[in-house]
């Protein structure tokens, strides 16, 4: 009998030890294989560059590849639609900006309620959009370009990066602001619009700083000012649109959700990694050079300023009458 009990007890300790060897790994170890992180807008745009900057030292930082990928349309939705019905473990992360505070007005027909379904992560950075058009168009200012829509009513076209983005409601804010006609030409991501503005197939762009900085240094187009309340500090030189318009602002902020139920142990790993990087003073220099200014935040600090952007931009949705069914 003391044979059997003493075989039951070394079965026992020989199965619990397979069970931990069995284990999924713990936040402790995560992450342990390749991380994807989608990103709701075309490879070259804005976005998909301070995400690949990020992705980047993250990759460093973990010794495992963090991986953009692009899911293009609807404003950003696919790629977010995507990222709320994934496992959440970690493994499948949302680079998150405006356009996601912005669809829960604009689209009435969401699948999913972003604040409800996603887990904040962590803030990366704020930044401002620039109002730019093309070097052909004889306009030098904002004032300028207000009356010019107003001497050539239904002339004007304003690109954007898609329905439910900053670039599009700095737009219609815009145009509400103005009293002004433009009629909106979608593409799917500000890189994919850069040929028709430069070319003056579209005659204006309310792009995010990163994209639109590089085409005004190169000479191919013209900025006519920034949309944040006070100058930007990395373009002093480049005037408000408020300075023309009063009342007019919007800033944006990218960071990373994942899928409701992550771990609140990873959420913390990420968010600390993120910390550590926006102190490294070779990634702020990048960040810099596309117009960003850090911006670490806590988890719950980053929630809620998704949930205070989310209530402003639905103010701006219902001001300027727009919806995407």
């Amino acid at each position: 009998m003391l044979r059997f009990f003493r075989t039951m007890i070394f079965s026992l300790i020989c199965l619990a030890g397979l069970a931990a060897g069995a284990a999924p790994a713990t936040a402790a170890d995560y992450p342990t294989r390749p991380v994807k992180w989608l990103i709701g807008f075309t490879a070259g745009g804005p976005v998909d560059t301070v995400a690949r900057i990020m992705a980047q030292w993250l990759s460093e930082h973990f010794g495992q590849q963090f991986v953009v990928e692009n899911r293009a349309g609807s404003g950003g939705n696919i790629a977010a639609a995507a990222a709320v019905n994934s496992a959440p473990d970690g493994y499948t992360l949302l680079f998150v900006a405006p356009n996601n505070a912005i669809s829960t007005s604009l689209y009435k027909k969401l699948p999913f309620d972003f604040i409800r379904d996603t887990a904040p992560v962590a803030s990366i950075m704020q930044l401002t959009n620039m109002m730019v058009v093309p070097m052909g168009l004889p306009v030098k200012t904002v004032q300028e370009f207000i009356d010019y829509c107003k001497a050539n009513p239904g002339k004007v076209s304003y690109a954007s990066s898609g329905n439910g983005t900053s670039v599009h409601m700095s737009a219609e804010l815009f145009k509400a602001l103005t009293k002004v006609e433009m009629t909106h030409v979608p593409y799917r991501g500000s890189s994919a619009a850069m040929p028709d503005l430069i070319s003056n197939k579209v005659q204006v762009l309310f792009d995010n700083l990163p994209s639109a900085l590089e085409q005004v240094r190169g000479g191919t187009l013209r900025g006519l000012g920034v949309t944040s309340p006070k100058r930007w500090p990395t373009v002093p030189e480049i005037p408000t649109v408020a300075e023309t318009v009063p009342g007019f602002e919007s800033v944006g902020f990218y960071g990373i959700s994942g899928p409701k139920g992550m771990p609140p142990e990873i959420i913390e790993t990420l968010n600390k990694a993120v910390g550590v990087a926006l102190k490294d003073p070779k990634l702020v220099a990048r960040l810099a050079d596309v117009g960003g200014i850090p911006k670490p935040m806590t988890p719950a600090e980053f929630g809620k300023l998704v949930a205070d952007e989310t209530e402003k931009w639905r103010k701006v949705v219902e001001f300027a009458g727009v919806s995407v069914d």
